[in-house]
């Protein structure tokens, strides 16, 4: 089945940048990267989960939460089965595990992500802003 590991995670002060990255692999037989959305989401501990950006392989449309339009930038290499986000001017807030999941683009709705419409998800990676 597919599997998605994420990295980039780390400690940063308010105000920097980070990159994230997501690597997909073992798609099913038949399928490719394009047949796939791409989410990235975070979830602080005791909280849900918050739908942070996605991507549709398929046509590069990407969609955002309001918390972060403007600040963070998603992108795929589709060469290398590999999805950033790009995270500028950082806040506490952001400060959380940032995981990336994935399911079929027929199944996910052309919006900021909602956790309900992703089976495949990574482990996750923490990230930290320091004020």
């Amino acid at each position: 089945e597919v599997t998605l590991v994420e990295s980039g995670g780390g400690v940063v002060r308010a105000g920097g940048s980070m990159r994230l990255s997501c690597v997909v692999s073992r798609f099913p037989l038949g399928d490719t990267f394009a047949d796939y959305a791409i989410g990235w989401f975070r979830q602080a501990p005791g909280k849900g989960t918050e739908g942070v950006s996605c991507i549709i392989t398929s046509d590069g449309e990407t969609f955002y939460a309001d918390s972060v339009k403007g600040r963070f930038t998603i992108s795929s290499d589709d060469a290398n089965y590999t999805v950033y986000l790009q995270m500028n001017a950082l806040e506490p807030e952001d400060g959380d595990v940032y995981y990336c999941a994935t399911d079929s683009h027929i199944r996910v709705v052309p919006r900021p992500p909602k956790d309900h419409e992703y089976r495949r998800w990574g482990r996750g990676t923490q990230v930290t802003v320091s004020s």
